[in-house]
């Protein structure tokens, strides 16, 4: 596992556990070392953990743009 610093203190990154992104993975964090609460997701491109999710599931990095796709789809926006 890998430790950031953040303005809450330190979380650690799974380097395991995350996602695909447009420019690299999103990588799960979490509170303690014994991965018992997640904090949030880690951007791989710029190595932050200042990223967006909305209700469907998409992430996007607020620093480089790296992109998530939704994991779910509301068919009437289709």
């Amino acid at each position: 596992m890998q430790t950031v610093s953040t303005d809450d203190g330190t979380v650690f990154v799974s380097e395991r556990e995350g996602d695909t992104g447009s420019k690299a993975p999103f990588l799960v964090a979490y509170e303690s070392r014994d991965c018992d609460r997640r904090y949030g997701w880690f951007c791989a491109n710029c190595e932050r953990i200042d990223n967006a999710m909305d209700s469907m599931g998409r992430i996007k990095c607020n620093q480089c743009g790296n992109f998530r796709k939704p994991t779910e789809w509301d068919a009437a926006h289709e």
